[in-house]
């Protein structure tokens, strides 16, 4: 039970199954260990990576001191954003860009740092590069992102405009959540709540795999869900 409840609290599955877990005792614990912790081992495998990515690095960082050429800047960028250390990451694209810019990726790349850092005004020219270069860029991701950083930066015209044109080739989570995000901006809740609502009406068709890695998206549209119901009593 004592697994099954830590489990529960770190992934935040369905919240009836706590009630399972707690009312049922051991026979309810064994099941949702069955049905949730044994089918997560397989996303274990993502953080069995994080440690050849972490030597790889290192030995990125050293080789760096020796030959800082923009090829090893962009894939020691890469590193980082996959490691989550965006600032590094960004200065990683700094460095490569200066010295090469034949490629649009460590523009992309970057921009993809400068959201996730919260520098959305740094991030629109380099997008823009990319999206002007490749309107498909990244599966979509890149003019998706855009809309993102206009709607950041009071570009409302050129947000939704592009906003129009992800949600029409991506069903991606993190643009329909950044959409909503955008209209509730706008209070246009009802077409919010709609954006909102069409991230959860995948979840059913999803393979299990995928609902697992999907959980923080599900959690934010029930968030903003909530949050468009209270504004509206």
């Amino acid at each position: 039970m004592a697994v099954a409840i830590v489990h529960f609290i770190r992934r935040r599955p369905d919240t009836y199954w706590l009630f399972i877990i707690l009312f049922l005792g051991w026979i309810g614990a064994l099941v949702y260990i069955v049905v949730e912790v044994i089918p997560d081992v397989g996303l274990l495998r993502t953080s069995f990576q994080v440690f050849p990515r972490r030597r790889r690095i290192h030995e990125l960082e050293r080789a760096i001191l020796d030959n800082p050429s923009a090829g090893n800047y962009e894939e020691l960028g890469l590193l980082y954003l996959d490691d989550g250390d965006f600032s590094r990451a960004r200065a990683c694209y700094d460095k490569a860009i200066s010295s090469r810019t034949d490629s649009i990726d460590p523009f992309y790349r970057r921009g993809v740092a400068e959201i996730e850092l919260g520098d959305f005004a740094a991030a629109v020219p380099d997008l823009e590069r990319a999206v002007s270069a490749d309107s498909d860029y990244d599966f979509h991701r890149a003019v998706a992102l855009l809309a993102h950083a206009y709607a950041q930066t009071r570009q409302p015209e050129k947000a939704e405009s592009l906003f129009r044109q992800a949600t029409k080739i991506s069903t991606s989570s993190e643009t329909y959540y950044n959409y909503a995000l955008f209209l509730h901006a706008q209070q246009r809740n009802e077409e919010s709540r709609q954006w909102a609502q069409k991230i959860l009406d995948k979840r059913p068709t999803m393979p299990a795999y995928q609902r697992r890695r999907e959980r923080s998206w599900f959690r934010k549209a029930y968030a903003l869900l909530a949050m468009l119901r209270l504004q509206a009593k």
